[in-house]
C-alpha cells in the first residue's frame, strides 16, 4: 500500500451513510476505480472544504443471519477480526446450509443494527481455530484484498505435530496442488501452485514424540500448513487426513494466533492475537506435565 499520508480517525466524522472531512481527498488512498464510480453515482461531493463519500452504505446481503455466539476481537467502521471456533465453516458449501461463521456474522450486523455485507478477506479449515478478518464495506475490501495479494496480512498460527522437529527446519518452499487420487487432500507436486511457509520451533516434548511450532504463511493455498508439515515429516495431531495421529486430538491442532495488517483507511500497523482454545490448553498440559 501507498506510504503517503493517510486520513487519521480525527479527521473525519461519520453521518450515516457517509464520511465527511475537510483532510484531502488523497489522504483516503481511494482505489482508482472506486473514485471513479463513487463520483459518477453523485457518492463522492466537494463543498466549499468539505468532503462528502458515501462509503458506508446500506447494504443487503443473501446469507441468512443465523445466531451463534461470536468473539468479535477488533472492530471499527472499516473492518472486523472475529476468532473462529473448530468445527465451523466460514461460509455455507451446500443451499440450506446456515451453522458457519458467515451466518454468525451476518446475525451480528443485524443483531448491533449494521446493514453490511459479509466479505471475509482469508479462510480457515473448518477444524482450524482462529482469527478471520471481514471488511464491511467495498473500499475496505478492495484494500485489503490488494494487501493480500501483496502478501502483506501476517497470518500466523501454531501448532502440535507429531516428532521432535529439527530447529534448522525454517522453511518449507513446495509447490501445492490436487491430489488426483482423493478429492479431499492435497499433495507437495512439481506442477503445483508455489507455496512457501516458515516454521519456528516453540518447544518440543519428547516423552510425547510431538513438538509446538508457530508457521507463518508467505502463501495462502488449501491445507497449505498440512500440507507442508506432513511433507517434512510431522504431521499435526489430529489430522488423519495427512497421516496425523488421533490418539492426543481428534482434529488438526492448529490455531490462527495472530494477525498483522495495514488498516484499510488509517494506513496503521494492526496486531489482533486470538487466545489459544481449550483444546490448545489442554494438550499444553497434558505434553509439559
Amino acid at each position: 500500500m501507498s506510504s503517503d499520508k493517510y486520513l487519521s480517525p480525527e479527521q473525519w466524522v461519520r453521518k450515516g451513510e457517509w464520511l465527511v472531512t475537510t483532510a484531502p481527498q488523497s489522504s483516503l488512498h481511494l482505489p482508482e476505480k472506486l473514485a471513479l464510480k463513487l463520483v459518477q453515482s453523485g457518492d463522492l461531493v466537494k463543498a466549499g472544504d468539505r468532503l462528502r463519500v458515501r462509503l458506508f452504505s446500506e447494504e443487503t446481503d443473501s446469507i441468512p443471519a443465523y445466531w451463534t455466539e461470536l468473539e468479535v476481537l477488533y472492530e471499527d467502521d472499516f473492518c472486523m477480526v472475529v476468532n473462529k471456533p473448530a468445527g465451523m465453516l466460514v461460509h455455507p458449501t451446500v443451499p440450506e446450509q446456515v451453522e458457519t461463521l458467515a451466518n454468525a456474522v451476518a446475525s451480528y450486523y443485524a443483531c448491533s443494527g449494521q446493514q453490511h455485507r459479509v466479505r471475509h478477506i482469508h479462510r480457515l479449515d473448518e477444524y482450524t481455530s482462529g482469527l478471520v478478518l471481514y471488511a464491511k464495506n467495498e473500499f475496505s475490501q478492495i484494500r485489503l484484498d490488494e494487501a493480500m495479494r501483496e502478501k502483506a496480512i501476517e497470518r500466523i498460527y501454531v501448532a502440535f505435530v507429531q516428532g521432535i522437529v529439527d530447529p534448522s527446519l525454517r522453511k518449507i518452499d513446495a509447490p501445492i496442488g490436487r491430489d488426483r487420487h482423493h478429492k479431499q487432500r492435497r499433495r507437495v507436486s512439481a506442477t503445483g501452485d508455489h507455496a512457501v511457509t516458515h516454521v519456528e520451533l516453540l518447544e518440543t516434548f519428547p516423552q510425547a514424540n510431538v513438538s509446538l511450532v508457530r508457521l507463518q504463511l508467505e502463501t495462502g493455498r488449501t491445507h497449505q500448513i498440512r500440507v507442508h508439515m506432513s511433507h517434512a515429516g510431522h504431521p499435526l495431531l489430529g489430522d488423519s487426513l495427512y497421516g496425523g495421529s488421533n490418539e492426543h486430538a481428534s482434529y488438526q491442532a492448529l490455531h490462527g494466533e495472530l494477525l498483522r495488517f495495514q488498516h484499510p483507511m488509517y494506513g496503521e500497523q494492526l496486531e489482533v492475537k486470538a487466545p489459544w482454545t481449550s483444546m490448545f490448553k489442554e494438550l499444553y498440559a497434558k505434553f509439559s506435565g
